[in-house]
């Protein structure tokens, strides 16, 4: 029995040294296996950004469930959207209208950007610089909707092939988009034309600054077949619009009228009197420069004050005083545009 005991206790022994070494390599390798799986998280690709194609289950619910008024900043307020026609629960046309996917309907599929834990600046679209998406398939979702009337032209016009976005000048969660507003509307188009800007502060020009007149009353600014995006087909019809007295026909023209008002007339803004290029008798000095008659250059002895004579011709309207009807004249004897 002593035997049987001793051989009892000295397996004992070595089972327990056994299990204890075991442990001992558990123990040790678990550091490794810690490190090893770290190393395969970080060398694991980055799940790329996108949508995906799933939508959510409730909609604008889902969507208010985060981004409500605590998310609001001083430019951008989610319930703004539901103040325009795109939150018209009664229009079938309307993002919000029967039938219509919502905030879905402009930002994309939601499910994956709902997910709790998923990369949200990359898994919906914005409409920001800083999205994902390119700028013509953020405007793709624009132009799903918005491709009649004056948008036809889009694709070829400047704004388009200057990656100009919808959102650069649109505002869709405001009751208001100052690019529809005859107030606001110029400082929309200022932010990129400048010198516009500078134009329409000088002496003489389109009442663009008193709020009598917007860029849209001359430009489309989503797209024309015409140069400068004009509302027209040229330039003259474009002016027509307003100076329709100037269409004629008349029976006797004045040919830069006829053929373009920008051979005088500079359409933004001039530091000259009626919109003009130059200054008469200079501007029609261009084309008249008859020898004997007034329009022929004079120097600094014509101005009042000087040796010579003939200073009338230059002072007032210069050309004009004579010859008034300077864009034409109906009159039997008006051949000089005189009367």
């Amino acid at each position: 029995m002593s035997i049987v005991r001793t051989v009892f206790a000295l397996s004992l022994l070595l089972l327990g040294a056994g299990l204890s070494v075991g442990a001992a390599a558990q123990a040790a390798s678990a550091p490794a296996a810690s490190a090893s799986a770290a190393a395969q998280a970080a060398s694991a690709p980055v799940e790329p950004p996108g949508m995906g194609t799933q939508y959510t289950e409730k909609g604008a619910d889902t969507c208010i469930g985060c981004h409500d008024e605590e998310a609001d900043t001083d430019t951008f307020t989610t319930a703004g959207i539901f103040k325009n026609p795109h939150g018209h629960r009664a229009d079938k046309h309307a993002p919000f209208g029967p039938g219509g996917l919502q905030c879905e309907a402009c930002h994309g599929p939601g499910a994956r950007h709902a997910t709790k834990g998923s990369n949200k600046k990359g898994t919906i679209n914005n409409f920001k610089s800083n999205s994902f998406l390119t700028v013509s398939e953020r405007n793709g979702y624009c132009l799903e909707c918005h491709q009649n009337r004056s948008r036809t032209g889009w694709h070829v016009a400047a704004h388009e092939r200057g990656a100009l976005a919808c959102t650069d000048c649109h505002r869709l969660h405001t009751a208001r988009d100052a690019v529809q507003t005859k107030a606001d509307q110029p400082e929309v188009c200022f932010n990129c034309h400048k010198k516009q800007r500078a134009d329409f502060q000088k002496a003489s020009t389109h009442p663009v600054r008193f709020g009598l007149m917007v860029c849209s009353d001359c430009h489309s600014p989503h797209g024309s077949p015409s140069n400068a995006m004009l509302i027209k087909p040229t330039l003259n019809l474009t002016c027509y619009t307003c100076h329709a007295d100037k269409r004629g026909p008349l029976l006797w023209e004045h040919a830069p009228v006829s053929e373009d008002c920008s051979l005088c007339h500079t359409a933004h803004g001039s530091v000259r009197n009626a919109l003009l290029n130059k200054s008469p008798p200079l501007l029609c000095q261009q084309c008249h420069s008859q020898a004997g008659h007034p329009s022929v250059a004079r120097t600094g002895d014509a101005l009042p004050g000087g040796a010579a004579g003939g200073q009338i011709f230059l002072l007032a309207g210069s050309c004009t005083n004579c010859h008034s009807q300077v864009h034409g004249s109906n009159h039997p004897a008006g051949a000089k545009l005189m009367r």
